[in-house]
């Protein structure tokens, strides 16, 4: 597929026949990132929602396509929303919303902040663009996670805004700071927060998309809506990675594989705690070799967590998790699961 680096494309309160019957339709519609301004009732301010930065991260685009069908002249939000759908080929090639980036493409959201004019690189810059012309009042950025998981939040700061937005949607705040050139790590002024909405193949995950547009559209002050609802707030995750060209597989039993092999139920952990001493899957003859979790200060600390019991992988410590996924891809491609010991967990 031949991509334009250079497009963006906009539209002012589109009616029906823009946004087609339903999302996959509408999906089908655009050809390039696609911006949605819709006017709201004090249209001195604007809020930005962003999807589909990875094309199989479905329900931002099912949520938004719902609310904006859903809105008529008499139920405006109370300011100027901004939707962006920033990977709309991914998303659109066939099977549809089962890619999340093209073949041979790369991850736009590696790409943001950075100061190469090409590409996907680009891409980012377009999209950071369309953000900045409108000096959001807040910034969030809807994506699915890789495994079975609740819903949570991330955000680079710990203050009155990133607990708010995070209450509209969920009440798990995760305060990272790694930098990978995501669209959340970008300064627009204001907060700019990612929602995990949870498995984009879990109805539920739709909805409290859904849900969370419909009260960050309704609420004309959003600064203080964490007093409403209990935030858990975890700090400092790191990433458990596996190093190149080690092998990962999934299984119930040791099977004796190459590289690693991950327990078959490792996303049922996903906000749950590892305790010290419990198994999480069993490795070859390698041992913690095959894996890193590298810290802020780009050392490695794999042996400050994890631990082998003969060839078993097992916690050094009491960790939450999250982001444990079942995608081989993605396991390889990014990370494992993202790692909270439980002494940093508010």
């Amino acid at each position: 597929m031949s991509i334009d680096f250079n497009e963006i494309n906009y539209l002012q309160d589109p009616d029906q026949n823009h946004l087609k019957a339903d999302y996959d339709q509408f999906l089908m519609s655009i050809s390039g990132p696609t911006v949605i301004d819709i006017s709201g009732k004090d249209q001195s301010r604007t809020r930005v929602i962003t999807t589909l930065i990875h094309g199989n991260e479905s329900s931002g685009l099912i949520a938004i396509h719902r609310w904006l069908t859903a809105i008529d002249s008499t139920s405006r939000p109370v300011t100027n929303l901004r939707f962006i759908f920033c990977s709309p080929e991914a998303a659109s090639k066939s099977p549809r919303l089962s890619h999340r980036i093209l073949p041979g493409g790369m991850d736009l959201n590696r790409c943001f902040g950075k100061d190469i004019d090409y590409g996907y690189f680009k891409r980012a810059q377009i999209i950071e663009q369309a953000v900045l012309d409108v000096s959001p009042e807040v910034v969030v950025d809807l994506h699915n996670t890789s495994g079975f998981s609740p819903a949570f939040s991330v955000s680079t700061a710990k203050n009155e805004m990133a607990l708010s937005l995070t209450s509209l949607f969920c009440q798990s705040l995760v305060l990272s700071d790694i930098r990978l050139g995501a669209l959340m790590e970008q300064d627009f002024g204001c907060e700019a927060i990612t929602i995990e909405c949870g498995s984009s193949e879990d109805a539920q995950s739709h909805e409290v998309a859904f849900m969370g547009i419909d009260k960050l559209a309704s609420y004309d002050d959003i600064s203080c809506c964490h007093h409403k609802l209990n935030v858990d707030i975890y700090l400092k995750p790191l990433r458990l990675r596996l190093k190149p060209d080690v092998e990962l597989s999934y299984s119930c039993i040791d099977e004796g594989r190459d590289g690693l092999t991950l327990c078959n139920n490792i996303e049922q952990h996903n906000f749950g705690v590892i305790r010290a001493n419990q198994m999480l899957g069993w490795v070859d003859d390698h041992g913690l070799n095959n894996l890193q979790v590298i810290d802020t200060s780009g050392v490695d600390v794999i042996n400050t967590y994890f631990a082998l019991r003969d060839n078993q992988l097992v916690s050094k410590v009491d960790l939450d998790i999250f982001m444990a996924t079942k995608n081989q891809d993605i396991a390889k491609s990014d990370c494992l699961l993202y790692l909270v010991p439980q002494k940093f967990k508010l």
